[in-house]
């Protein structure tokens, strides 16, 4: 069994990732500290955004990020308020990068 790590401990570890490849991030929602879900928005700064969630696959036990809402940047805030309509100890960590580019494909971040 692979320990996991708290969604604090990722979230700050993935900002510093961030940080280090010059990509502007910020937590819009803070969740819980220990067991939060989390939602990372990326905003291409001329109107429109995607949302990724982490998702679980029960067949191989196999973590992933998968699109949650992708379009204008209203639409993609509008799904994520929904969200956390839902579970309030989401986070929302909010990327601007005109690239698109998250990171969430690099080894370590599907933990």
């Amino acid at each position: 069994m692979t320990a996991r790590l708290s969604a604090d401990f990722w979230v700050r570890a993935y900002l510093v990732r961030l940080r280090l490849a010059d990509i502007p991030a910020y937590v819009t929602a803070k969740g819980d500290a220990t067991a939060g879900a989390l939602l990372v928005k990326c905003a291409t700064l001329d109107g429109q955004a995607r949302c990724f969630q982490r998702s679980f696959d029960l067949m191989t036990g196999a973590r992933a990020w998968v699109v949650l809402a992708d379009g204008p940047e209203s639409e993609v805030d509008a799904a994520i308020s929904r969200q956390r309509r839902f579970d309030p100890d989401l986070w929302v960590i909010e990327i601007e990068d005109r690239q698109g580019r998250t990171l969430l494909d690099e080894p370590g971040l599907s933990e």
